[in-house]
């Protein structure tokens, strides 16, 4: 199945959908194209509320690919590559409409990154959360200013030096990632649509003013996670991760 980035409207709810068959990983192609269509969504005028989801049902999002990390090859290759995940952040942060996360399984690295940036997340029991950065011979640099914000800097520390546990979907929830928790996916998708459906009937204009309430003192991300992508760029090419990565190959 090739990868893809969707969108649908029902009921007033825009949900974007995101694909790629190596566990939903994200390569340039697919972030750049996941930040268009959120833009495009947030100017949508049929759409009040937008639902974040992926394909499949084992895993939310693998982080970044793979195969594009080791193919990186100067410092400009990968501060490009790194922007992928700040655009589709900036994306999700200057979007005026509210966004709902549907996290159907594990989520690792930039995928963290993605739950975070919604304004309210809903999950499953499957959906263990993993900042695996730093074993190898990178860190969550891009994604730290949106994981610190939602489960603030003690947690955000404890998983990025833990790089190789995965944390399960209640430590999410007791931190503050995930607001609910289910049993099935079934149950996750009722309950996405019974509150997306819910917010979207309320006045569009006090939605929009929550949302720049929400995102307060955030205006000089753009800046900043412009300069963390320019830190993974640079340390990716470091000799210890190129070999680490040597074994994915």
């Amino acid at each position: 199945m090739e990868p893809f980035v969707t969108l649908s409207i029902e009921n007033n709810v825009g949900y974007i959908v995101f694909f790629h068959p190596s566990r939903n990983a994200m390569p340039s192609s697919i972030l750049t194209l996941l930040a268009q269509t959120i833009t495009e969504a947030g100017q949508n005028e049929t759409i009040q509320v937008i639902v974040l989801k992926s394909g499949g049902d084992r895993t939310f999002c693998a982080g970044a690919s793979f195969n594009e990390v080791i193919a990186i090859e100067d410092e400009t290759m990968g501060k490009a590559f790194f922007s992928g995940f700040a655009n589709v952040i900036n994306a999700m942060r200057q979007c005026p409409k509210l966004i709902i996360g549907r996290v159907q399984g594990k989520t690792v690295g930039g995928g963290v990154g993605l739950a975070a940036a919604t304004d309210y997340c809903m999950a499953t029991k499957y959906a263990s959360i993993r900042l695996s950065e730093l074993s190898i011979g990178i860190g969550p640099f891009v994604i730290e200013p949106v994981v610190s914000r939602k489960m603030g800097t003690t947690a955000m520390s404890q998983m990025t030096l833990d790089a190789e546990t995965f944390f399960s979907a209640d430590f999410a929830k007791d931190k503050g990632l995930y607001a609910e928790v289910f049993e099935t996916i079934e149950a996750l998708d009722e309950a996405v649509k019974v509150f997306a459906e819910r917010l979207a009937g309320y006045n569009p204009e006090a939605l929009k003013a929550m949302k720049s309430v929400f995102w307060k003192d955030t205006a000089h991300w753009d800046v900043l996670l412009d300069e963390r992508a320019k830190m993974s760029g640079k340390l990716v090419l470091s000799a210890f991760t190129k070999n680490t990565l040597k074994r994915f190959r």
